[in-house]
C-alpha cells in the first residue's frame, strides 16, 4: 500500500485497470467522487485503492458493478468482511479447493499414461513376442465395492478377450447397490459380483495394477513379477449423501469418468503387449 496521493493514472496502474475505467465508475455513482487538488486534477488516497481493489476482486467473482460497490463501501467502514460477502467467499474458496483436487488428479493421470506409454514404447524397441495370452489387470480400492467394481467391469466391456480383469479391496466390504444399479442402466448385469480381498491375488501376477482411491494407493500390496502399478484417484461415489437419485448420479458420474479412462488405456496396453491398436468398443 502506497502513503501518499496518487492522480488517476497511478491509481489505475496500480489497480492493474485503464484510467477510463476508474472515470466511470466514479460517474455512474460506484466509487465515490474524488478529491480535487488546487489545479482541478483528481487525486486518490490509500483508502481510495483499497475501495477499488475490492470492487474489481467482487467483479471477478461475477457480481454487478452497483452490487460490488455496495459490499466494497461496507467492508471499508466496518473493517471487516460483509455478511453479504462471505457466504460468496466460502463458495469460491471451495471453486478453487475443488480445482485444485482436479488439477492434482490430472497430473496423476498424466504421469500413469506416460508410464504405460513408456511401457508400450520399451516393448516395441525391444521386439517383444507378440502374446495370445490375456492382459492381466487388477484394480484396487479399498472396500472393493464401487469404483473397482466399475473399473472391473467396464474394462471387461471395452478390452474384451484381450483382457482378464480382476477387483479386489484391502478392506473389503461387499458390493455396493448402487454400482450394480449403475451398471444396469449402462447394459452390464453385475449382479453375480462379489467384493473381494486383495489377498486372494497376492501369489497372482498381473500386467498391471491400477489402484482407484488414495487410501488404497498406500496400502496397496506388492504382487509377483514385473507390472506396471499405476494409480488413478478417483472420488468415492459412496460417500455423496442425499437421496437415491442423487447417490445413483454420483455413480453414473463415476462410471462415466471411468470409460474415458479405460478406453485410451486400452488401445496403450495392447500396444504395449506388441499387438497394435484395434477398435475400442464403446462404453
Amino acid at each position: 500500500m502506497y502513503g501518499h496521493d496518487v492522480n488517476v493514472s497511478e491509481l489505475a496502474t496500480r489497480a492493474g485497470i485503464a484510467a477510463s475505467a476508474v472515470r466511470w465508475y466514479e460517474s455512474v455513482g460506484i466509487l465515490p467522487p474524488a478529491a480535487r487538488r488546487a489545479n482541478g486534477y483528481r487525486e486518490y488516497g490509500p483508502s481510495d485503492l483499497a475501495r477499488l481493489r475490492i470492487l474489481l476482486s467482487l467483479r471477478r467473482l461475477g457480481l454487478g458493478p452497483d452490487e460490488s460497490g455496495r459490499l466494497a463501501r461496507l467492508c471499508l467502514e466496518r473493517a471487516e468482511v460483509d455478511l453479504d460477502l462471505a457466504p460468496l467467499i466460502r463458495s469460491q474458496r471451495d471453486a478453487v479447493a475443488r480445482q485444485r483436487d482436479d488439477l492434482d488428479r490430472l497430473d496423476d493421470e498424466l504421469i500413469d499414461l506416460e508410464r504405460t506409454i513408456a511401457a508400450a514404447g520399451r516393448a516395441a524397441r525391444e521386439g517383444s513376442h507378440v502374446s495370445d495370452a490375456p492382459i492381466r489387470v487388477l484394480f484396487v480400492c479399498t472396500g472393493n465395492s464401487a469404483r473397482s467394481q466399475l473399473a472391473e467391469a467396464l474394462l471387461e466391456r471395452i478390452g474384451g478377450a484381450d483382457f482378464e480383469v480382476e477387483s479386489a479391496g484391502t478392506e473389503p466390504r461387499g458390493v455396493n447397490p448402487f454400482a450394480l444399479q449403475a451398471l444396469a442402466s449402462a447394459g452390464i448385469d453385475w449382479a453375480g459380483a462379489r467384493s473381494k480381498s486383495v489377498d486372494e491375488f497376492r501369489e497372482q501376477p498381473f500386467d498391471y495394477v491400477i489402484t482407484v482411491c488414495d487410501r488404497a494407493r498406500q496400502s496397496c500390496p506388492v504382487f509377483p513379477g514385473q507390472y506396471n502399478s499405476l494409480h488413478w484417484g478417483l472420488e468415492d461415489p459412496a460417500e455423496v449423501e442425499g437421496t437415491d437419485a442423487v447417490k445413483l448420479a454420483a455413480f453414473e458420474r463415476t462410471y462415466m469418468e471411468l470409460v474415458q479412462r479405460i478406453r485410451p488405456f486400452v488401445e496403450v496396453a495392447l500396444r504395449a503387449a506388441g499387438r497394435g491398436r484395434r477398435a475400442v468398443i464403446a462404453g
